[in-house]
C-alpha cells in the first residue's frame, strides 16, 4: 500500500528525503523552492533569491510568464498530446513561425536538448551518406574540447571532460575534437569524410568561453569549401541569451543547422527542435526518427506564445543594453579574487582564483542564486525582463561577497 508522505515545510526535511530517495547525480545548493514570479524565487521557508541561473537559460522570459501561462491552461484544456501518429492544429504554425522567424525551410521538433542534438547528428551522418557520398560508415563529425551538448552515451562520446565519460563506454565512434576557437586546427582536421563540424557559438557550461572574434565566421567558410555542414547547438546561447536572437548574428553568418531548446518554451514545457533546409532535413523518411511527444500540442502551442512574448516585449534587445550594463559593473569590481570577468549580452563568467561554490554559497545567504560550473567559474545569467534597478540590488550584494 502507498503510504502518502506528508509535505514537510523545513527544508532540511526536504533535503533529507531528496538525498534518501533520489539518485544523487546533482549537487545543488540546499535551497528548497516552492514558487516564483518573474526573476524572483522562494523558498518553503518564505526567503525570497534573485535567480541568476534562470534554469540554465530556460526561463528567459521570466517565471510564470503570465501571457505563456494562460497559454499552456488554455491548451491543456483542449489537447495536450497526439502523437505524430496523427497531425494536430499547432505544430504546422509553430514550424511556419519559426520559418519565418529565422528563415530556416524546415523544423523538426523534440523535447530536450540532448534528443535536439542526438537529431541534428543522425542528420549529418544521413545527409553525408546520401546527399555528399560518404562512404557508408566513414562520417567524421568534428567538435571542441571542451563542449557541453548533453548527457546521452553518444554526446558523451564527444566530450572531452572525463567525468562525463567515465564508466559509460564502449563510446560511439565518428568523433574528432580540436581545439576551441583555434580555427587552423579546424582546417586540418576536415577531411573527404567530414560531414559536419558541431560548435557552440560560446561555450556555456565551459565558463561562458567566447571564441575570437571572426572565429564562427571562418568556420562557416571553411565548411561551405569542404562540403561540410555547420552545425550550430544554441539550445543555451540561443533565444536572446547573448544579446542577438541567436549568438551566430554577432558575426552575420548563418548555419546549416541550428538546435534550440530551453528558453524556446519558456521553462513550461520541454521543447527543442532542429532547424535546417529542406536538403538536410529532408533525408529523414518516415519511421527514420520520431519521438512521442516532441511536435505535441501542448509543447508548440507554448512554444509559439514563448517565442511571441520575446519577441514582443524586446526582451532581445534588454539582453544586449542591460547585460553590457551588468558586465561593465562586475568588471569595475577590485577583488583579488577574481580572475576575469567575461559575457556578451545577459550571459556572464565570472572567473575565480578559487573555488567558486563557497562564492555562491555566501550569495545564497545574501538571496542571489548563482551555480557554479567547471569549479571555478560563477555564471551570472538571470531572466532578460530583470531591470537595472534590480541590477544594481545584485551588485551590492555580488560585490559585498567577492570582496571577501
Amino acid at each position: 500500500m502507498t503510504q502518502q508522505i506528508e509535505v514537510a515545510s523545513c527544508t532540511q526535511e526536504l533535503v533529507d528525503l531528496e538525498n534518501e530517495f533520489g539518485a544523487h547525480n546533482y549537487h545543488p545548493l540546499d535551497v528548497v523552492l516552492e514558487r516564483a514570479e518573474g526573476i524572483w524565487v522562494y523558498d518553503v521557508e518564505g526567503r525570497r533569491y534573485m535567480d541568476c541561473l534562470a534554469a540554465y537559460s530556460a526561463v528567459n522570459q521570466g517565471h510564470c510568464h503570465p501571457k505563456i501561462l494562460k497559454t499552456l491552461i488554455e491548451q491543456a484544456g483542449k489537447i495536450t498530446l497526439s502523437s505524430r501518429a496523427f497531425r494536430n492544429d499547432q505544430l504546422p504554425l509553430l514550424c511556419k513561425e519559426l520559418h519565418e522567424l529565422t528563415g530556416f525551410e524546415m523544423v523538426l521538433p523534440m523535447n530536450s536538448g540532448a534528443e535536439a542534438v542526438e537529431t541534428a547528428l543522425k542528420a549529418a551522418r544521413k545527409w553525408g551518406y546520401k546527399v555528399k557520398g560518404i562512404p557508408e560508415d566513414k562520417a567524421e563529425i568534428i567538435v571542441c574540447a571542451g563542449n557541453f551538448h548533453g548527457r546521452t552515451v553518444t554526446v558523451v562520446s564527444l566530450s572531452s571532460n572525463e567525468q562525463y565519460r567515465d564508466g559509460f563506454g564502449p563510446f560511439t565512434p565518428g568523433f574528432k575534437i580540436i581545439p576551441y576557437g583555434d580555427i587552423e586546427a579546424l582546417r586540418k582536421a576536415m577531411t573527404p569524410n567530414t560531414c559536419a563540424f558541431l560548435v557552440e557559438p560560446i561555450q556555456g557550461e565551459a565558463g561562458i568561453v567566447i571564441p575570437p572574434a571572426g572565429y564562427l565566421h571562418e568556420a562557416a567558410e571553411i565548411c561551405s569549401k569542404q562540403n561540410a555542414l555547420l552545425m550550430l547547438d544554441e539550445i543555451q546561447s540561443g533565444l536572446g541569451r547573448t544579446g542577438k536572437l541567436f549568438a551566430y548574428m554577432h558575426e552575420g553568418i548563418t548555419p546549416d543547422v541550428l538546435m534550440i531548446g530551453k528558453a524556446l518554451a519558456g521553462g513550461f514545457y520541454p521543447v527543442s527542435a532542429v532547424l535546417a533546409s529542406k536538403e538536410i532535413l529532408g533525408v529523414f523518411r518516415p519511421g527514420d526518427h520520431g519521438s512521442t511527444f516532441g511536435g505535441s500540442p501542448l509543447g508548440c502551442a507554448v512554444a509559439r506564445t514563448a517565442l511571441r512574448v520575446l519577441i514582443d516585449e524586446k526582451m532581445v534587445e534588454r539582453s544586449a543594453e542591460l547585460g553590457a550594463y551588468f558586465l561593465s559593473q562586475l568588471q569595475a569590481i577590485r577583488s583579488t579574487a577574481i580572475k576575469e570577468v567575461r559575457g556578451k549580452g545577459m550571459w556572464i563568467g565570472i572567473e575565480l582564483n578559487s573555488l567558486a561554490r563557497p562564492y555562491c554559497e555566501a550569495l545564497k545567504e545574501e538571496g542571489i542564486l548563482c551555480k557554479e560550473t567547471h569549479d571555478r567559474v560563477i555564471r551570472i545569467a538571470p531572466p532578460l525582463i530583470i531591470t537595472r534597478e534590480e541590477i544594481d540590488w545584485a551588485m551590492v550584494r555580488l560585490a559585498k561577497v567577492l570582496a571577501k
